[in-house]
């Protein structure tokens, strides 16, 4: 075979294997631009590789793209680039009747909610791949193993003690996508009103609500906690914006945009449980809303 012809038909099954490289790079990293870099440095170490030798491509992929999410963790933890308390994950939204291209639309439907990232971001890099790996892409330990430099049974007890950390700190959410989305409704009608009262009926005695606006953000702050602090904060900062939010698709669950003159200015996340707003996560750092689609 023609070396070009070998070339053109490894690339031809590389892009078989890409969305589901992207969405592992991105429950490693929270974030679609780094992802992208993370899929593009596998394609670059699979040309330098002798192919024929690899016999399951798809493995084969999996394990160097966690391997490169690994080292750009441990680089982006030791560079103190995490902001503890008022960082969220970069979301893979588009606003209701927004085209979006297969990829995305593949990402979406199979991603897993910011909230979840939130947690995941809390674990160690090495918890987290054994985790990511392991329980959502059912690699075995014996190949997570090489990757965090442990045994097979060390690989194992990472991802038990992520899985417990996971657990503990996951926000219940028991709504379908209905219950979302009339819920987004609501707490937007109340939140456009200014309406307090109503604001407390919709939010859960221990809501959480977080708002990542960039490190050097003069909004940047802690997350608020407690539905009369939240509501508090929202009908003194946020219904000026609530006219401007429309339903979208935030992570594949029903969330909000909120744009002004074709301006994307956030994307809005709630987790809804018992009826009521567990955890809202609005994300206006711009660096982070590129690939979010409003048009």
């Amino acid at each position: 075979m023609n070396p070009d012809d070998g070339r053109q038909l490894l690339a031809q099954e590389f892009e078989q294997y890409r969305p589901h490289l992207r969405q592992v790079a991105y429950r490693m990293l929270g974030s679609l631009s780094e992802a992208d870099d993370a899929v593009q440095e596998a394609w670059l170490r699979l040309n330098r590789s002798d192919s024929t030798k690899v016999g399951n491509l798809g493995g084969w992929l999996t394990t160097v793209v966690g391997r490169v999410s690994l080292d750009m963790l441990r680089t982006r933890r030791s560079r103190g680039e995490v902001q503890t308390g008022d960082w969220l994950p970069e979301p893979v939204a588009a606003a209701e009747g927004a085209e979006t291209d297969p990829e995305t639309q593949a990402l979406m439907a199979d991603s897993v909610g910011l909230a979840l990232l939130v947690v995941l971001e809390q674990l160690s890099p090495a918890e987290r791949l054994a985790f990511v790996l392991h329980d959502m892409f059912a690699v075995p330990f014996e190949e997570v193993a090489p990757i965090v430099e442990r045994s097979p049974a060390a690989a194992r007890q990472l991802a038990s003690r992520a899985r417990r950390r996971v657990r503990g700190s996951a926000p219940r959410s028991d709504a379908d996508p209905t219950e979302r989305r009339d819920a987004v409704a609501a707490f937007l009608a109340a939140a456009r009103d200014g309406d307090f009262e109503r604001l407390l009926s919709i939010l859960d005695p221990e809501v959480v609500f977080r708002l990542d606006a960039g490190p050097s953000s003069p909004l940047a702050r802690p997350p608020l906690r407690g539905q009369e602090e939240v509501a508090r904060q929202i009908v003194a900062r946020g219904t000026p914006f609530a006219p401007l939010a429309r339903p979208a698709s935030v992570n594949g669950l029903p969330g909000a945009v909120v744009e002004h003159n074709g301006r994307l200015i956030a994307v809005a996340n709630v987790e809804v449980s018992g009826g009521r707003i567990v955890e809202i996560d609005i994300v206006f750092d711009q660096a982070k809303l590129r690939h979010v689609v409003i048009d």
